[in-house]
């Protein structure tokens, strides 16, 4: 897979120090670095406990890669430790982390943005902080503006209302699920760019079935939306052998929101590959956390943590945002904390 280049703008937010500071404190070095894992290998230490009871594990919505990347790993972790790890359906970061921070679920994904702001106790999380910890930094998703082929819109504000129409027609634009991470960043993403247009609450499958005009229509009941997730997100490229679509440029308010906001917040690009479109298209990009409940289990952790790059190989067959999974990474989490058993895990392995 061709992964998307960082186009990282400089940032006066100290995180690469912190992420050398807690490589340092894990006891990472050069030597360390030549002795990593081989991904693939079955079980792995055998003398580690396994779980005593069964786990639950929020992913995110139907066909979205943390509902594909989280039933995959859930079923490998299941596999290794004879103990059932169950994927949950959820509506993503902002759900996940209420639910594992209450003890409601195990273990989840969220964004890094939805992280800080749970763990601090700001913005979706303002009446007061969630605590939780962290497995691992996994992958990075890319925000997708979707527009039917069809669509006049070249860019973000060409979805402002149009001049030319007397009745001044807002369009239509979903911005992922109600308290989904979706949401929280295409709201970011609007408000920023100052495009006036009507948001309405769709999950994934929902906003893909909307685009699409129904018989003898023009349009569908959506004119645009918009979605934060791993490429490809296999909903939205089944749309390319149907409707036909493309993805609109925010390459501008990404550098303006990645330069103010922290939270890991990355200008990037989705590769022409992924979706089969004409060239790359500059975008917002942002981390995903491994996260676990208060309290989780060293059992569940670490067995968590040691399938996670163990069986990178089997995760990537499921999807290949599996391939983005480093081990030297994984560590990034800051602030949120390691579980215990991951930093183990990480000292264990040399990392």
């Amino acid at each position: 897979m061709d992964r998307p280049r960082l186009l990282t703008p400089a940032r006066p937010t100290g995180l690469g120090d912190r992420l050398l500071a807690r490589r340092s404190m894990l006891g990472f070095g050069a030597a360390a670095a030549s002795a990593l894992l081989v991904p693939g290998c079955s079980r792995g230490r055998a003398d580690e406990p396994a779980p005593d009871k069964p786990g639950t594990f929020v992913t995110g919505n139907t066909g979205g890669v943390y509902n594909v990347f989280g039933a995959a790993l859930s079923a490998l972790v299941s596999e290794v430790t004879g103990v059932e790890l169950q994927p949950i359906v959820s509506d993503g970061s902002v759900d996940n982390l209420v639910k594992v921070a209450s003890s409601h679920a195990d273990l989840g994904f969220c964004t890094s943005d939805s992280a800080l702001a749970a763990f601090e106790g700001t913005g979706e999380f303002n009446k007061g902080p969630l605590r939780f910890t962290a497995l691992a930094r996994v992958y990075d998703n890319y925000v997708h503006v979707v527009v039917p082929m069809a669509s006049k819109a070249k860019e973000l504000t060409d979805l402002n209302p149009s001049k030319d129409d007397p009745t001044r027609r807002k369009m239509v634009v979903s911005v992922g699920p109600k308290n989904s991470g979706t949401q929280v960043i295409a709201d970011m993403i609007l408000n920023e760019a100052k495009v006036d247009v009507k948001r309405v609450n769709m999950s994934l499958e929902d906003s893909v079935a909307a685009l699409v005009p129904p018989a003898r229509a023009s349009r569908g009941k959506i004119d645009a939306f918009i979605w934060s997730g791993g490429v490809p997100t296999k909903p939205i490229a089944a749309l390319q052998a149907t409707l036909g679509f493309r993805l609109l440029n925010i390459g501008a308010v990404a550098q303006k929101i990645a330069l103010r906001e922290f939270g890991g917040f990355v200008v990037s690009s989705i590769p022409p590959s992924q979706y089969g479109l004409a060239s790359s298209v500059p975008t917002l990009a942002v981390p995903n956390y491994l996260i676990a409940r208060p309290n989780l289990s060293d059992s569940w952790a670490w067995w968590t943590v040691n399938t996670l790059f163990r069986r990178q190989n089997d995760l990537i067959k499921e999807h290949p945002e599996a391939g983005a999974l480093d081990p030297r990474s994984a560590i990034a989490t800051m602030p949120i904390p390691l579980h215990p058993a991951a930093e183990r895990w990480y000292r264990q392995n040399h990392i």
